[in-house]
């Protein structure tokens, strides 16, 4: 199975395999936790009535430095210090400790927001406490075969869209549907390349799709 799929990446054009690379970078699950945060802001600016500008700007730079800087900082750390080969963790076995690290963050980010008294919009709670859950769920299933981040990260796209269109009084039809082809785009690129095989990138997607649902029903409860 290998070799087939090898041979068939070794067939495939050099200008789509670069922007296949190019769509899994700009689409990194490291990134995803931040734009869906900023994205639900622009789609349901409503939600964030309660709160002023600088607030938000607060809000935004916490969950930046949660997901984003605190994560890439301890993985850069961890090639020097030998605790993984390379940055792009090929082996299930090196995403262990990277995992591991990114949770205890995770975990964080989401604690303080569900514990903060005021007007954190409820589907913020849910985007933070469904990361933490669909991390939890890809740490495990890494264990036994090399899940795809990418479209977990992309399934708790469109979970979180999933619960706009059930809360929000705006009308996010059109939102999920081009998040459902974002997702589908980075399933076709993580396959172009040969990440996983494709019952690896289905995984992904049903464990963040699930992992933001039982979050809502959890925080909506």
């Amino acid at each position: 199975m290998d070799n087939i799929t090898s041979q068939k990446n070794s067939q495939q054009s050099p200008a789509l395999r670069t922007a296949a690379n190019v769509i899994s970078v700009i689409c990194h699950p490291v990134f995803m936790p931040l734009i869906m945060s900023i994205l639900i802001y622009k789609l349901d600016p409503a939600g964030f009535s309660g709160m002023k500008s600088k607030q938000i700007m607060l809000l935004f730079i916490s969950i930046g430095i949660s997901t984003l800087f605190f994560p890439l900082f301890a993985i850069g750390l961890m090639k020097p210090l030998g605790f993984i080969g390379s940055f792009k963790m090929p082996t299930s076995r090196e995403r262990t400790i990277p995992l591991m690290a990114t949770m205890i963050f995770y975990f964080w980010i989401s604690h303080v927001m569900n514990n903060m008294q005021g007007a954190i919009p409820m589907t913020l709670k849910v985007l933070m406490l469904g990361n933490f859950w669909g991390l939890i769920a890809v740490f495990i299933v890494n264990i036994f075969t090399k899940i795809s981040m990418h479209t977990s990260a992309a399934g708790g796209m469109v979970g979180i869209l999933i619960v706009l269109l059930i809360n929000s009084p705006a009308n996010m039809i059109a939102p999920l549907f081009i998040a459902v082809i974002i997702a589908g785009i980075i399933g076709t690129a993580r396959m172009t390349l040969g990440a996983h095989q494709r019952g690896d990138i289905w995984l992904g997607y049903i464990l963040g799709i699930l992992s933001q649902l039982g979050a809502y029903l959890y925080v909506s409860h």
